[in-house]
């Protein structure tokens, strides 16, 4: 380890670790199939004035927009176990065991899960 001017251990070997993890990731990307397809992010980053060669620099986005729409979706789900939960207790009548259930997402989930990420959705007015 090399000490600095200042006394301090040099960031040297932490950035060698570091740009060997990132290489190691890369390396990783390249045989990663996400959810969201190569052509589709590289439409609308093309869309947006984005422009690159690199496959691995696309699925890195496209695996993080998966994962963006994955919180998402599981904010909205626990949105929708709160509701179903809260409705469950007021309407308690014939509870015959545990049964599993299946939870379906609606705007009422969705919305809220969507404004903690700063996105507004709201229904059209023809809607309402």
């Amino acid at each position: 380890m090399q000490i600095g001017r200042m006394g301090s251990p040099s960031v040297i070997e932490d950035d060698a670790g570091a740009g060997h993890a990132l290489s190691d990731f890369l390396l990783q990307l390249e045989n990663y199939n996400p959810s969201i397809p190569d052509s589709v992010v590289a439409h609308y980053l093309n869309m947006s004035g984005f422009e690159s060669q690199d496959p691995r620099l696309i699925r890195l986005i496209a695996l993080a927009s998966q994962k963006f729409l994955s919180d998402i979706a599981n904010d909205a789900l626990q949105h929708c176990k709160m509701r179903t939960s809260s409705q469950m207790t007021q309407s308690s009548k014939n509870q015959k065991g545990p049964k599993e259930k299946k939870y379906v997402m609606t705007m009422e989930d969705l919305a809220p899960a969507l404004q903690e990420y700063g996105i507004v959705a709201r229904k059209p007015h023809y809607f309402v």
